[in-house]
């Protein structure tokens, strides 16, 4: 199990705040908290550009990864184990999401890599989010959403200290 040490984790106000720093333009909308992609398809409707779902994972050897996938991607977490080369994945426990990525369940997003100071989280990125132009992700609360574009949010991400790996999600293709 990777040491984690706790501090005070990244508010929406510093996330914004960091993004201006890096020069990047984002739009931000409030909404009703939503936990599920199921709960935030009223959004999909009201918000251009592509939604996201985040999956907090674990093997069973203790690595943690972030996957960030486009909302309506089907997941199968053997095959991403196999694809990653890793044991068996299951989801993070909501202490070690809050330790590591600063945010709680329904809060996940790719933005909370800016609170993994010690790198411990591997970023994957569905390659199907990487179709479109705009993508969609909570500010690390789930009370709004902020949209960027997928360059920049691939720079904050790597500016972050974290190289995201972009890999096919969906299974259609495999080997």
């Amino acid at each position: 199990m990777p040491q984690i040490w706790f501090s005070m984790p990244a508010t929406r106000e510093d996330l914004l705040a960091r993004l201006a720093q890096l020069g990047i333009t984002v739009a931000t909308r409030d909404h009703p908290a939503v936990h599920t992609v199921a709960e935030s398809e009223r959004l999909h409707r009201e918000i251009a550009g592509a939604h996201t779902k985040n999956l907090f994972l674990r093997d069973k050897d203790g690595a943690l990864f972030l996957v960030v996938a486009e909302a309506h991607t089907h997941i199968d977490l053997k095959l991403l184990a196999r694809q990653l080369g890793c044991g068996r994945l299951s989801f993070g426990r909501g202490e070690l999401l809050q330790g590591v990525l600063g945010v709680g369940p329904g809060s996940v997003t790719a933005f909370a890599v800016m609170n993994d100071e010690s790198g411990l989280v591997r970023v994957v990125i569905d390659e199907r989010l990487m179709a479109h132009a705009v993508i969609n992700c909570h500010p690390l609360v789930n009370t709004a959403t902020t949209s960027i574009a997928r360059d920049d949010l691939l720079r904050f991400i790597r500016a972050s200290r974290h190289e995201p790996r972009i890999l096919r999600l969906d299974g259609e293709n495999r080997r």
